[in-house]
């Protein structure tokens, strides 16, 4: 329930404060006095219109369901603000969003109704009103749930049934490509760290001929390891440590002459071309490691290609099984919708007699199987299709609707805008839909613009707004005033005494 709100210069309104109460709440006034503009304004802090007001705020005391992101549990005040400044800026509980998201939060518990909205005749809003009448049957909603269970299984199955006969279309030609793939580097036969090691061979292939000639001249130092001894003996020092430096220097230099013996008979053009074939490789695959585990993955693919015929088979089976399962599920849906809906129809006609309107037809019959299930659900007013009644019919048909709907709601914190609910209809019929508006009051907080007294009379909550020198103002409004507006209503700016006697003989004062 919206509980408060306000508005900050926003065309003809300078600043207003108002507080609401659940149940039905009326604006009246005179044309041009501002109610839309209000009223857009309230949709506006909710994304649902675009108001470029310059302040617009207001509190819901309880969602109703949970919204983590901005850690708020269904049972807290939520407090929506909406600044325009170079733009418009949205917040929930001081946390900033997009208009996109703050709609998709509002849609879950508001509702702006307007005379082109025919979306409480869509199929899965009827189908809605059915189920939540077979909300207390036990079996009906296990089997819903288990026809939801295997219709998304069935989904599934298909798909992958459907993908794996597009496979099979080109088995062969998918069978040759992978099989080329794998020869390419089998042809190869990379091995881990064999780039590596190449590339060192290359690097000492590249300097082998200065090494030799370095070693060569090195060598020169040995001719001096006797003298060397001699000054070492008459200097009375040790030369032991001499000894092991010139005994380590022989065995490198003969390591090394090892090294490069053995290089003699390597080929440096096959060291070059194993070494481009593997560079070729890292740079496809990213490295030798990663290349040989794509073609693991084709030889899984090229195995699994091979055995698709059994595959195919198997999930033909599977997909028929299930099929069978959720059209006989969805027939035992159907037939409890079907009971259900007669009762539901007996209470829309019901509610249309008070709304001065003949009988009308609800009728379900078979369509494609979906997640509703199997089943769309035709109305007719008068043996007429909707497309081809009147828009006041339709507004009232719609209202009725509603209503049944209202009977079956789980929650009570839902919000309805209705525009212009009772428009080109007489006080009789305007009457109607106010009685019936009380009835879905009773789960939903509704707002409603209203020029007819007798709907007006029956808000549980009346504001005027009136228009002075240009200037907006909204006010809450009882007793006295409260009869001289609805009196205003019925007779024009001259109120008559009989006009305050019918005023206050609809508000029973």
């Amino acid at each position: 329930m919206i509980n408060r709100f306000y508005l900050k210069n926003y065309l003809t309104f300078s600043e207003t404060e108002l507080e609401f109460k659940n149940g039905l709440i009326v604006f009246s006034g005179i044309s041009g006095a501002g109610k839309s503009v209000l009223m857009e304004s309230i949709l506006s802090l909710f994304g649902l219109k675009n108001a470029k007001a310059e302040l617009i705020e207001g509190s819901i005391d309880s969602l109703g369901f949970d919204l983590e992101e901005f850690d708020l549990s269904s049972e807290d005040e939520a407090v929506f603000k909406k600044i325009q400044k170079d733009k418009s800026r949205y917040f929930l509980n001081n946390q900033t969003l997009s208009q996109k998201s703050l709609s998709d939060i509002a849609s879950k518990f508001i509702r702006y109704i307007h005379i082109k909205d025919n979306s409480d005749f869509s199929n899965d809003n009827l189908l809605e009103v059915i189920d939540l009448s077979l909300g207390d049957d036990v079996e009906f909603v296990q089997t819903k749930d288990e026809f939801k269970a295997k219709y998304s299984e069935f989904l599934k199955s298909n798909s992958e049934l459907n993908k794996l006969i597009e496979e099979e279309k080109n088995i062969e030609e998918l069978k040759e490509f992978i099989a080329y793939e794998i020869k390419k580097i089998d042809d190869i036969n990379p091995q881990i760290d064999e780039y590596e090691e190449l590339s060192h061979i290359k690097k000492q292939l590249s300097q082998k001929e200065k090494i030799e000639k370095a070693i060569e001249k090195a060598n020169g130092v040995f001719d001096y390891t006797s003298s060397v001894n001699q000054a070492l003996s008459l200097l009375e020092i040790d030369s032991s440590f001499f000894d092991d430096a010139i005994n380590e220097l022989n065995n490198i230099f003969e390591k090394a002459g090892d090294k490069l013996h053995l290089l003699e008979d390597t080929n440096i053009d096959e060291v070059l071309t194993r070494i481009e074939q593997l560079s070729h490789l890292q740079k496809k695959f990213g490295s030798i490691e990663e290349c040989l585990a794509y073609r693991e993955q084709k030889k899984q693919e090229l195995t699994r290609y091979e055995n698709i015929s059994f595959e195919k088979s198997s999930l033909e089976k599977k997909v028929k099984q299930l099929k069978a399962q959720i059209e006989y599920l969805a027939d035992g849906i159907s037939e409890k919708r079907k009971n259900a809906l007669k009762i539901i129809e007996q209470k829309v006609n019901g509610y249309l007699e008070y709304l001065y309107l003949s009988d009308s037809s609800f009728e379900i019959a078979k369509t494609t199987i979906s997640q509703s299930g199997s089943d769309e659900v035709k109305v007719s007013l008068k043996d007429a299709k909707l497309e081809n009644i009147s828009s006041g019919e339709f507004n009232r048909l719609r209202l009725a609707l509603m209503a049944v709907k209202s009977e079956y709601a789980l929650s009570n914190n839902g919000v309805l805008f209705l525009d212009e609910i009772d428009a080109n209809l007489s006080g009789k019929e305007s009457d109607a839909i106010g009685k019936v508006l009380e009835q879905i009051a009773k789960k939903y907080q509704i707002f409603a613009i209203s020029h007819q007294a007798q709907l007006t009379s029956r808000a549980n909550q009346h504001f005027l707004v009136e228009k002075t020198n240009g200037e907006s103002v909204v006010f809450e409004i009882s007793g006295e005033k409260r009869v001289n507006e609805i009196a205003r209503m019925i007779s024009g700016e001259k109120i008559s005494d009989e006009a305050i006697t019918f005023a206050k003989n609809l508000l029973g004062v």
